[in-house]
């Protein structure tokens, strides 16, 4: 394996910033989408804490989720060499 060129390097770069916006906004939908229902409703509290900490717990996942698919299929992507 050779040197990285800047070229190289500023792709990744990119990309681990593509993977970490995508991977907040797919969270914060998901954290929306399930924690939303009880900001309309009025739930009781323990309802209430059940539903935060779901939602915390599956944004996480899915953020963690969504960075790993796009770094790794960053990673398989087939090589150019510049032709």
């Amino acid at each position: 394996m050779g040197r990285r060129t800047q070229a190289d390097r500023d792709a990744i770069t990119i990309e681990i910033g593509y993977a970490f916006v995508s991977g907040c906004f797919a969270a914060a939908l998901v954290f929306g989408a399930v924690y939303g229902p009880a900001l309309v409703f009025g739930l009781s509290p323990t309802a209430d804490a059940a539903l935060r900490l779901a939602a915390g717990v599956l944004a996480g996942a899915v953020f963690l989720f969504r960075i790993t698919h796009v770094l790794w299929r960053f990673a398989r992507r087939p090589e150019s060499d510049g032709h």
